[in-house]
């Protein structure tokens, strides 16, 4: 299939498009984008996401370093007799010895000519298509941390749905830097973390609260901690609840709008896009980051009649991070059952 005269017009306008936000002569050529211009562009994949928009995404200048965010490790307040000694500022910078290390990412898009052809119509055709492609890698990038376990050399989708063998995500790096800060089993059964009235936890609220008390004492009283649950934990607490009241008019429609239990283990409860659905994690938003090497990001358009699409390679070098893993407790969801 060729691409009609509309949509190669189209087409061309979005070579055109991408060429001068970057600032180059064309985009039919792989282009090296500017850390300025990564920036924007990272700017505009993260606004695309509540959850993204929360945590954070840094730009680095080195594929391997120290830790970019200033955690405080204790307090620094106090008072020293200066006739006998001199005062000593505490070091509050929280930077270990694990650091980031960034690898190589792609995010590479196919476009049939024939949905050219369908979108032509669209004066915004350019617009639209750049908003979904920036959707897309936020949602991936998402979906790697929560669900990354590996930096295979060559991927593989269909073995790994979940983007599990693109990089190591925040769940993996606790396993392997903090293992303490990960509840892998009760004490009911082994390798199983219960859930229920004979259970190693009567409720989700029993098990947040522990999993809270994982976090190391000087970050539980911040009042940044927040707790991230799974789709089944919250589901499986809310079909208690109908049990319970559901008959009730006015309390079925307060469950409904999710107004009864607005927090577990005394925090706030979120949830988010492709965290395992049995999994609980304690943190803080600010302690969760990506980081992307801002000269690294590189492009390239390009048409391919052999395969009737339009192509659009984009690459970058980029990696996860927990600021502070004393600040990170969470649980195995593979481990958690319902009794």
């Amino acid at each position: 299939m060729k691409l009609s005269q509309q949509a190669r017009q189209q087409y061309h306008r979005l070579q055109a498009a991408i060429a001068r936000a970057y600032g180059v002569d064309s985009a039919r050529e792989e282009f090296n984008v500017t850390p300025s211009m990564a920036q924007t562009l990272n700017d505009k994949i993260t606004a695309s996401s509540t959850f993204l928009a929360r945590i954070n995404v840094i730009g680095v200048s080195e594929i391997k370093g120290q830790k970019v965010m200033m955690g405080l490790n204790g307090p620094a307040t106090g008072r020293t007799n200066t006739n006998n000694a001199d005062r000593v500022p505490r070091n509050l910078l929280d930077l270990d010895a694990k650091g980031y290390e960034l690898f190589d990412t792609h995010t590479d898009v196919a476009l049939k000519f024939a949905s050219i052809d369908a979108w032509a119509k669209f004066k915004d055709f350019a617009q639209r298509y750049s908003a979904a492609v920036q959707r897309q890698i936020a949602l991936d990038r998402i979906m790697i941390g929560w669900n990354g376990i590996s930096v295979a050399e060559d991927t593989d989708r269909t073995a790994n749905p979940l983007l599990q063998d693109v990089n190591k995500g925040w769940l993996q790096i606790a396993r392997e830097q903090a293992p303490q800060q990960v509840l892998t089993q009760g004490t009911k059964a082994a390798g199983k973390i219960q859930i229920g009235a004979t259970g190693d936890y009567a409720n989700l609220d029993a098990l947040v609260h522990d999993v809270s008390l994982m976090i190391e004492e000087e970050f539980r009283d911040g009042g940044d901690l927040v707790a991230i649950i799974g789709r089944d934990l919250l589901a499986h607490d809310k079909s208690k609840l109908y049990a319970k009241q559901g008959d009730t008019p006015s309390e079925k429609e307060r469950i409904e709008l999710a107004q009864v239990v607005a927090t577990y283990g005394g925090l706030p409860s979120y949830t988010c896009p492709f965290f395992p659905s049995k999994g609980v994690v304690v943190t803080s938003f600010d302690n969760l980051s990506i980081y992307f090497q801002d000269d690294s990001w590189r492009r390239h358009l390009l048409e391919n009649p052999k395969r009737s699409q339009m192509e659009d390679y984009n690459s970058r070098n980029e990696g996860y991070v927990i600021e502070q893993l004393g600040k990170f407790a969470g649980i195995e969801a593979s481990a958690v059952e319902f009794v």
